[in-house]
């Protein structure tokens, strides 16, 4: 019974010890993690905005109210300014797309004030290598550039507007209709994004 006690204060000092140790190196660490995830979401800003801004747009944002998910939780979408002697010259935004072959494929889009892409950057898959993740590479995201919301965002094969050359056809589906999602978004909400 002693030592069973003995035993049980050694272990219980040595989980003490052990949560203290984490819970500094946590705060240690906290602000120079926030601060690369914070330069790699500028640097993909920077990639989808490539006019000139005098911002940061990463801290000039606007939350718009999307509705609610499955469990009713309200569902926010995120936009980045880009402005230019305060005029809105560009946003930037995340699209998700829940249907990827791998899972979500995250993206980055970049448009200008009047809504025409300027870039995408994607973000986040696990899509197949060779064949799935071709269409993260600029080949393909170089087609995005100078579309809208108006443009039939489907691979050709389904009536769209774009060549997908590949085998694959469940990302590139997955990648474009999200994009596509997003810019009629952005559209519907084009007033309380520039002013």
């Amino acid at each position: 019974m002693k030592d069973t006690l003995k035993l049980a204060v050694v272990l219980t000092v040595i989980a003490v010890v052990a949560a203290g140790a984490l819970a500094y190196v946590y705060d240690i660490t906290k602000g120079p993690i926030a601060e690369v995830k914070r330069q790699a979401k500028l640097a993909a800003l920077k990639q989808v905005l490539p006019m000139q801004f005098d911002n940061s747009p990463d801290q000039d944002v606007v939350t718009i109210n999307a509705g609610v998910d499955k469990k009713g939780k309200p569902i926010q979408k995120t936009f980045y300014l880009a402005k230019q002697a305060g005029k809105v010259v560009g946003i930037a935004f995340e699209v998700v797309a829940p249907d990827g072959y791998a899972g979500n494929i995250t993206s980055m889009v970049g448009i200008d004030a009047q809504g025409t892409t300027q870039g995408v950057v994607v973000l986040d898959f696990a899509e197949t290598p060779g064949l799935g993740d071709k269409y993260a590479q600029p080949w393909f995201t170089d087609k995005l550039k100078g579309k809208t919301a108006k443009t039939d965002w489907r691979p050709k094969k389904d009536g769209g507007e774009f060549d997908t050359n590949s085998g694959a056809t469940v990302t590139p589906r997955a990648l474009l209709g999200s994009i596509g999602r997003g810019l009629k978004f952005v559209d519907a909400h084009r007033e309380e994004l520039l002013k």
